[in-house]
């Protein structure tokens, strides 16, 4: 089993945690638009609410330059929603001018295990931060999201232990021309990912994505299934990435995957935490590498364990 991690980067900028209440940061704070500011209260025991230290976090910075925010953990976030949270950063859009990259949930298992995380609707930020170029959640418990139209937003990302159907049918059918990277980690069924291959048709087609040029779709219980699909998807041809990762990926995907339609323009296939025998593992280097595509066929820690005469294989990230 694989775990989310904190945020390093976003926008091309490095994280930084803004100061808890009392503690000693940094003098002078750095420069307003030089980080992505990771605000954060504690899930358990919190000294002060996230609204409360984002209130600091207002006085204390020019929040006009301001260019990325990471909404880390908050208090009880596995038993309580970021409604709040949502509503205080609406509430503060006009002093966010600057703002073109958000991520809502930058939590560890340690604060939070990924599909602990309650979340809520999101649509109410894409709405009003039209500027936004790039936004990410992570935590598929309670998360909404209704179909959509953002005409900035070049990148997506979406990670979950299991992604509800109902969300993945919204993005597919958003409206979202200058989207270049898509990032959905679809889940296990165990924990809420309900996603079928109908549901993320659109996205393989196309159509509604012309600026596409990164996407993943993976963490994935039905990652075969996926896999299979992309040997025809028209989106392939114009991808510079394609992963298909952190799933269950066999080789009878992987095969399909394989003697479909050619991917030898893509700079890059990921598919690490695989269960890929060793010789499919060398035909897809034999094609590829040749090609010049990078390829990471790392199985990491993807095991299979078998009781009831059956063989179980699990999701990279799932609990």
């Amino acid at each position: 089993m694989s775990y989310a991690r904190h945020l390093t980067e976003s926008y091309g900028l490095p994280v930084f945690t803004f100061p808890g209440p009392g503690s000693e940061g940094p003098s002078p704070l750095p420069e307003a638009g030089s980080v992505a500011w990771r605000i954060v209260s504690d899930t358990y025991d919190a000294e002060e609410t996230w609204t409360e230290a984002f209130a600091r976090f207002t006085a204390a910075v020019d929040t006009t330059r301001v260019r990325a925010i990471v909404v880390g953990a908050w208090e009880e976030a596995y038993d309580s929603g970021p409604e709040d949270i949502i509503e205080a950063l609406v509430a503060a859009r006009a002093q966010l001018p600057a703002l073109r990259a958000l991520f809502l949930g930058d939590m560890e298992s340690e604060e939070c295990e990924i599909s602990w995380i309650n979340q809520g609707d999101v649509g109410p930020l894409l709405e009003n931060f039209p500027e936004l170029e790039e936004f990410g959640v992570r935590g598929g418990t309670g998360l909404a999201l209704a179909p959509f139209t953002h005409r900035r937003l070049r990148s997506l990302t979406v990670e979950t232990g299991g992604l509800p159907a109902r969300v993945v049918r919204s993005i597919a059918a958003a409206g979202l021309p200058a989207l270049e990277h898509l990032d959905l980690w679809l889940g296990t069924a165990e924990y809420g990912g309900d996603c079928a291959l109908s549901d993320v048709e659109p996205v393989l087609q196309g159509d509604r994505l012309p600026s596409l040029r990164h996407l993943a779709l993976r963490n994935s219980d039905i990652q075969d299934e996926i896999a299979a699909a992309m040997a025809s998807a028209p989106v392939v041809a114009r991808l510079e990435t394609l992963d298909l990762s952190m799933g269950v990926l066999t080789d009878q995907g992987g095969a399909a995957l394989l003697g479909g339609q050619p991917l030898t323009h893509l700079k890059k296939l990921d598919l690490h935490h695989n269960y890929l025998g060793d010789p499919l593992k060398q035909r897809f280097r034999d094609t590829l590498e040749s090609a010049g595509v990078t390829l990471d066929l790392d199985r990491g820690h993807a095991e299979e364990d078998e009781w009831d005469d059956r063989v179980w294989r699990f999701v990279a990230v799932g609990e």
